[in-house]
């Protein structure tokens, strides 16, 4: 029983100076030579800080995507509303739609083809005839190229009363197709003290052909390889 107690029994002074005299003189520049306990806990202090450094790392990039997708979610929601928006109005927005649609149709059949320019000319033409002016100049332009249609200005000058210049101006605005008077310039005739004087510029427009429509691509394709020379 005696034996027992004396192998059990755990003499901490002795322990506690045993560890102390470990951890006495030790060369720092040499952790090799430093006795187990000293080694061990330098061991463990290192894994620790490894630990540690990875941990620290790991959670960095968990916060850099948790932020990352906060944004996401935000930019979602933001999207979703958006659509939910659209989604709601979606049927006014076709019947807008078709309305321009419409709009846009009548008016190209206000615009000419180069078929019916003549024909459109001559209603000009008699419009100023109807009314009892005199054409002292009628004479088209050059054609003007857009992206869309062709411009065609006509340089005008008729002579006659102010009510029949007005009527005439009343005339070709109410012209199925669409015709607009520029530049306008009413002065009295020389010697002619009942009679005025109009200058206008008429503008016409009408529908690109094929052919024009290629012209007017190699035009901008020519003008955006100037501006990129230029830059």
């Amino acid at each position: 029983m005696s034996k027992k107690t004396k192998a059990a029994s755990f003499d901490f002074a002795r322990w506690q100076q045993d560890a102390r005299a470990q951890f006495s003189g030790l060369d720092p520049n040499d952790p090799s030579r430093w006795p187990a306990l000293p080694r061990q806990l330098l061991l463990l202090v290192v894994a620790l800080a490894v630990l540690a450094g990875l941990w620290y790392a790991v959670l960095s990039g968990m916060r850099t995507q948790l932020e990352t997708e906060r944004q996401r979610e935000a930019q979602l929601r933001t999207e979703y509303t958006s659509k939910v928006a659209q989604a709601v109005n979606l049927e006014a927005l076709r019947a807008q739609l078709e309305q321009v649609r419409q709009y846009v149709t009548q008016l190209e059949r206000q615009l000419p083809s180069r078929a019916e320019m003549d024909a459109l000319l001559s209603d000009i033409n008699q419009a100023g005839i109807g009314r009892g002016l005199q054409f002292e100049l009628f004479r088209p332009g050059e054609v003007e190229l857009r992206d869309h249609y062709a411009e065609l200005p006509i340089a005008v000058r008729v002579s006659g009363s102010y009510h029949d210049i007005g009527m005439f101006v009343s005339d070709v605005a109410h012209l199925s197709r669409i015709v607009t008077l520029n530049n306008l310039s009413l002065a009295p005739a020389a010697n002619r003290p009942d009679i005025l004087t109009l200058d206008t510029t008429a503008k016409t427009f009408r529908y690109l052909d094929p052919e024009e429509v290629l012209q007017r691509q190699r035009e901008q394709q020519q003008q955006q390889r100037a501006a990129g020379g230029q830059r």
